[in-house]
């Protein structure tokens, strides 16, 4: 299938058009904890000098009322996009007083999960859903699996590349069928590839042992404190974590939006016996939004997403089949707790050449048998991906973990030299070199690096992580953050304080018929 991707590079400079690919759309975002001096998670509400966490179009909250999330823009300049996401961070850090950002993708100290606050949203119809939702995420996986951050890196093509490729492949599809039909080829190819990305920039190999109470797992003690994998790359996306665990009866399927809608929707509207066994309802409280297999569709925890932008009130599933796939969503990104924000200019510019590589790599579809072995893959590289001697499954048998990387990275370098070539650097070239290096020595990899400094450091992960997040805090707080901006980032939380007001003073119907409504729309 990688074989693929030189000969449609070659079809693309062949029409003159690779100029269309300085057009690459972006957006992050990213999570992060609120923690305080001593690396707890906080009991304070979100902080009102942020604005609004329901109508604020760049800062909100995730699950728990202390899971911040930084959005960003859609910029076609990646370095603008981490720009963006820097000036949030220094925006935050001026209005946390004495709280932190938990640096890591694990979670912050939590000693019983009643200390964990589920987000709240106000008293409109629509901030009530929100917060039953969430509510309903705790009935069903409990609240401690929530609290886990990370980085989710949007990505999309410029809507003037469809006609182009699909002159090229000599495609009659429409233009917005034939991008959904290639977006779908793109995450496919990524969920055969993508462990890849998991071994370089998997940072999550530790974690507090409190996350683990209760909990089977087979990681080592490496202090009183702390648990890890020797050799794991990314216990955030293990079982320990975010996985497909807790919905292991869905088949979602990704081969066309057609069949991915039809198994999304059939989810959401078909019971599940153990949640109906919870109630919906009981003693005039909400426990979730209903008793089927996903409330709605953000319920499913995939490591990618097609996506659409949403009217408001729409359905995405519904936004996808009306209007097609506008761009994909990347989930399985960990924070970096060596990096201040997270993720940095060579990971992002690696990324962008991934994502292309699985674009123009082959267009074959995910069978049961194929789909059953990209599970083990990935399994094998979150819990052992730097183990020496790891052998991964392809379709023509076993080989080494150097083996593959270096022939998806062969394939990667190629399409690196095109966005250099229009770029005019070199720049994305190197970011593959990196890699290269990094798939040579798995000491190089985050992983290892955050295992290493915690075995020379001698603290807790929890330790460790603080100081880190503190450093950084400290590193970001210092540089200077643009007095326009900073004003435009005033001006933007008054304004959705003002909006969550308005929204609320609108509402006509009592939440239970709008849930209704919202549930059948």
């Amino acid at each position: 299938m990688l074989q693929s991707v030189q000969e449609n590079l070659q079809r693309l400079v062949a029409t003159g058009n690779t100029e269309l690919l300085k057009g690459l759309g972006h957006g992050i975002e990213k999570e992060a904890l609120r923690a305080d001096s001593q690396g707890a998670i906080v009991q304070t509400d979100h902080p009102v000098k942020l604005g609004s966490a329901l109508t604020h179009g760049h800062i909100t909250t995730d699950y728990s009322e202390a899971l911040l999330e930084f959005i960003t823009g859609v910029s076609t300049d990646v370095s603008e996009s981490l720009r963006e996401l820097t000036e949030l961070h220094q925006f935050a850090y001026r209005n946390l007083g004495n709280e932190t950002l938990w640096g890591a993708s694990m979670p912050c100290k939590i000693s019983s999960v009643d200390e964990i606050r589920i987000a709240e949203y106000g008293s409109s119809n629509i901030g009530k859903l929100k917060h039953i939702y969430r509510i309903g995420l705790e009935s069903r996986y409990g609240k401690m699996m929530q609290t886990i951050a990370g980085i989710h890196y949007n990505f999309s093509l410029p809507e003037a590349f469809w006609p182009v490729w699909k002159g090229v492949m000599g495609s009659s599809l429409s233009d917005q069928d034939f991008a959904s039909d290639r977006y779908f080829a793109l995450i496919r190819n990524f969920r055969r590839y993508s462990w890849l990305l998991l071994y370089l920039f998997g940072a999550s190999p530790a974690v507090g042992k409190e996350f683990l109470k209760g909990v089977k797992h087979q990681l080592q003690a490496l202090d009183d404190h702390t648990f890890y994998g020797p050799w794991a790359t990314s216990l955030r996306m293990s079982d320990l974590g975010y996985s497909n665990r807790a919905q292991e009866g869905l088949n979602v399927c990704f081969n066309h939006l057609s069949t991915y809608a039809t198994s999304l929707k059939q989810a959401i509207n078909t019971p599940h016996a153990p949640y109906a066994a919870m109630g919906v309802k009981v003693d005039g409280n909400y426990k979730q939004l209903n008793s089927n297999v996903l409330q709605i569709e953000n319920e499913y925890y995939s490591d990618i997403r097609p996506k659409r932008v949403t009217y408001s009130g729409e359905k995405p599933v519904h936004a996808l089949i009306e209007r097609g796939v506008q761009y994909i969503e990347v989930r399985n990104t960990d924070i970096n707790p060596l990096l201040p924000i997270g993720i940095d200019l060579v990971q992002a510019r690696f990324m962008d050449a991934f994502l292309l590589t699985c674009l123009f790599a082959g267009e074959e579809t995910l069978s049961p048998a194929e789909c059953a072995t990209v599970a083990r893959n990935k399994s094998l590289i979150v819990n052992e991906g730097r183990k020496p001697g790891l052998m991964l499954d392809t379709p023509e048998g076993e080989v080494t973990r150097e083996a593959f990387a270096t022939e998806i990275l062969d394939q990667v370098a190629r399409v690196a030299e095109i966005l250099d070539t229009i770029h005019k650097t070199n720049l994305y070239s190197r970011a593959v070199i990196e890699q290269r290096k990094v798939v040579a020595d798995p000491e190089l990899t985050p992983s290892a690096k955050i295992i290493n400094a915690l075995k020379e450091s001698g603290l807790s992960y929890h330790e460790w992580t603080l100081s880190m997040s503190q450093q950084h805090q400290k590193l970001l707080e210092s540089e200077p953050l643009n007095s326009e901006v900073e004003a435009n980032l005033v001006a933007q939380s008054n304004a959705s304080l003002a909006e969550q007001r308005a929204v609320e003073a609108a509402d006509t119907i009592e939440f239970d018929e709008f849930l209704e409504a919202y549930l059948n729309g």
